[in-house]
């Protein structure tokens, strides 16, 4: 099964493509989309659609690991969190792959083992699951491979999986239909 995970972000959206074959797991891809700051917010936006209708379609995916919003006192920067979640949700729609959120704590308890974990303690996990010589960088990406990791692949994964990634059923027949069988 491929999964892509996804950090989302106006500025820079790390994505992290992660295969599973019974209890082997390994990294196909990973990086961060940049949009450069002169462009306007709409723009950037649809560059960030654009680039994620692309990876989709390359590696085909069976799902969408998002990071969930954490929402902290800047609200300016929630609120463009928010608005690149909304278009990678859309790019996954258009190629009718399901997504799931998972809290920032779900992921690092699902990767490390603690819900506390510092950033570093991802990195180097990520790095050790998938087999890689050094931890991902920069950490937008190490943190998209986290929650492909998280949905794709340990038992505490799939614990994370059950408790918070159910998909949200979709209002469009097609949508919902393929999420039930995901779900």
């Amino acid at each position: 099964m491929i999964v892509i995970g996804i950090d989302p972000g106006t500025a820079n959206t790390g994505f992290g493509v992660v295969r599973t074959s019974g209890e082997r797991m390994v990294a196909l891809d990973g990086g961060v989309i940049e949009t450069p700051a002169d462009l306007s917010s709409e723009q950037r936006l649809l560059r960030l659609h654009d680039s994620l209708g692309e990876l989709i379609r390359w590696h085909e995916p069976r799902a969408m690991a998002l990071e969930d919003l954490f929402f902290g006192k800047n609200v300016a920067s929630a609120l463009s969190v928010g608005e690149a979640r909304g278009v990678t949700k859309l790019a996954a729609a258009r190629q009718q792959v399901p997504c799931f959120d998972y809290t920032p704590q779900a992921v690092k308890k699902a990767v490390c083992g603690s819900g506390a974990a510092d950033k570093g303690q991802v990195q180097r996990m990520v790095a050790n699951l998938l087999g890689l010589p050094e931890p991902p960088a920069p950490d937008h990406a190490a943190d998209a491979f986290a929650v492909a990791i998280c949905h794709a692949g340990t038992a505490a994964g799939r614990d994370a999986v059950s408790h918070f990634g159910r998909p949200r059923v979709g209002t469009t027949p097609a949508l919902s239909s393929r999420q039930r069988l995901a779900g």
